[in-house]
């Protein structure tokens, strides 16, 4: 069967999804294409909207080079669609040779020790969609702790703490939504305190996340002599390897400066193995328990025995994220990923166990790969995943209403409220317009039916 064009539905509007439409359209390839994006919000983007700090200016440049591929108008997009409620997979067999889910994972991993359900114990990701005006989370959150842990040491936890610990008046020149910024401006917080296992040598955030952290205003940075008598194998990390070598060298500065005087204090705490979250006895956090550990000189660390507490009111687990499944997808319960190999998706036969292909379906991003690396590995991750789509094109589906206009067609008799590419430039230009009025770049309107109305004209 001779096959002149593709129809492509891609699921998930962020980098992960727009990196695999564009190095599609670009690719050496022998047919026509023509490419939908389907995101259950609203605005695209994804995590790089709702998943990172707002004073985080290098942000910015991604969204550029995002935008620039959507507003070539080569790549439809459908927003406020969910899928598994307003389509299904049955629905894009009908109306697509292909499909790749680029859903990400965007709840937080479990951590397993006691507490961990206690009141005032919160998920990192719940608290990043909430200072980043995620449509789907409440308006308010409860910032009534004065002394605050934060379990983990990779950049979501640097974001969080510096969240936390940052005065909100520095923060009024982001695109902070209104409410976030009254909600942090009546924080009583005075101390943060970031919990990681492992020591100094062997953490999970990058030097720029490190280095924003030290430049707070009126926030003292503690950090503790005991954590930085390095063995061989520390001091072989700092000299081989570069990165390691200027996250030292930053937390070296911080050791020398003058302390006591800010308003604000925040803790950095190294090998240190969180056990418990203390119950003040009416289901409130009342402290966080941990053990101090040690380098096993192989880049590891040990137990010492030593067990410490530590006075908080509220704790935020950063221990990373974890994706979602998706109705008649396969998943991987342990992994928080689609099975595949390299993008095709795997199906595992119940009786023989056995994994064959799943024709027609593929994964990309952080739900094909799990919640690890930054945008240059999304890119080179959406390329071998391409690689396969176009390879395969003998086993695509032939769906039974190919038209572009048949998918309008099935969205407006559902009374789907989808918003398109014009819709967000309406939105986006609301929204810089909110801003220009304040002196700022931009404020995110939260609400998800305003969102839909202003992409959509109605407002």
């Amino acid at each position: 069967m001779t096959r002149n064009k593709l129809r492509l539905a891609i699921v998930g509007a962020g980098p992960a999804g727009i990196y695999a439409a564009d190095i599609l359209l670009k690719a050496e390839r022998n047919f026509d294409v023509s490419i939908d994006l389907f995101d259950h919000l609203p605005a695209p983007y994804g995590l790089v909207r709702y998943g990172v700090a707002p004073d985080h200016p290098r942000i910015k440049g991604i969204i550029t080079a995002l935008r620039e591929v959507l507003d070539r108008g080569d790549i439809r997009i459908f927003g406020n669609v969910r899928f598994g409620e307003d389509i299904s997979l049955d629905d894009l067999k009908r109306h697509y040779n292909a499909v790749i889910f680029a859903t990400g994972a965007v709840h937080d991993s479990s951590l397993n020790i006691p507490g961990v359900g206690l009141e005032g114990s919160y998920g990192a990701a719940d608290f990043v969609s909430w200072f980043d005006g995620h449509p789907d989370v409440p308006r308010t959150w409860p910032l009534e702790a004065e002394s605050i842990a934060v379990i983990g040491n990779g950049n979501v936890a640097l974001d969080v703490a510096r969240m936390l610990a940052k005065h909100v008046e520095d923060l009024m020149v982001t695109e902070i939504p209104d409410n976030v910024a009254a909600g942090l401006g009546e924080s009583p917080v005075t101390d943060v305190h970031v919990f990681g296992r492992r020591g100094p040598t062997s953490v999970k955030f990058t030097p720029l996340e490190l280095r924003e952290l030290g430049e707070l205003r009126d926030v003292d940075m503690i950090l503790a002599d005991e954590d930085f008598d390095y063995d061989d194998a520390a001091r072989a990390a700092v000299a081989g390897n570069k990165q390691v070598f200027v996250i030292d060298k930053v937390l070296q500065q911080w050791r020398q400066r003058e302390v006591g005087e800010a308003s604000r204090r925040l803790h950095l705490h190294f090998f240190a193995k969180p056990l418990e979250i203390v119950d003040d006895g009416s289901g409130r956090v009342s402290a966080i328990r941990y053990e101090r550990t040690r380098s096993d000189g192989a880049g590891g660390v040990v137990g010492t025995g030593e067990i410490r507490e530590i006075p908080i009111q509220a704790v935020y687990r950063a221990v990373g994220y974890f994706g979602s499944p998706l109705p008649g997808v396969p998943f991987d319960e342990r992994l928080g990923v689609i099975p595949n190999h390299e993008g095709q998706v795997l199906l595992r036969d119940p009786d023989t166990g056995e994994s064959r292909q799943m024709y027609g379906v593929y994964a990309t991003g952080w739900i094909k790969r799990g919640p690890v690396g930054l945008i240059g590995h999304t890119k080179s991750d959406a390329m071998e995943t391409i690689k396969h789509v176009i390879n395969d094109l003998g086993n695509w589906w032939t769906p039974e209403w190919p038209s572009e206009e048949s998918v309008l067609e099935m969205l407006d008799a559902r009374g789907i409220a989808y918003t398109d590419l014009d819709g967000w430039h309406r939105l986006d230009q609301h929204e810089r317009s909110l801003g220009e009025a304040e002196g700022r770049v931009r404020i995110k309107v939260v609400p998800r039916d305003d969102m839909v109305q202003v992409s959509r004209g109605e407002a």
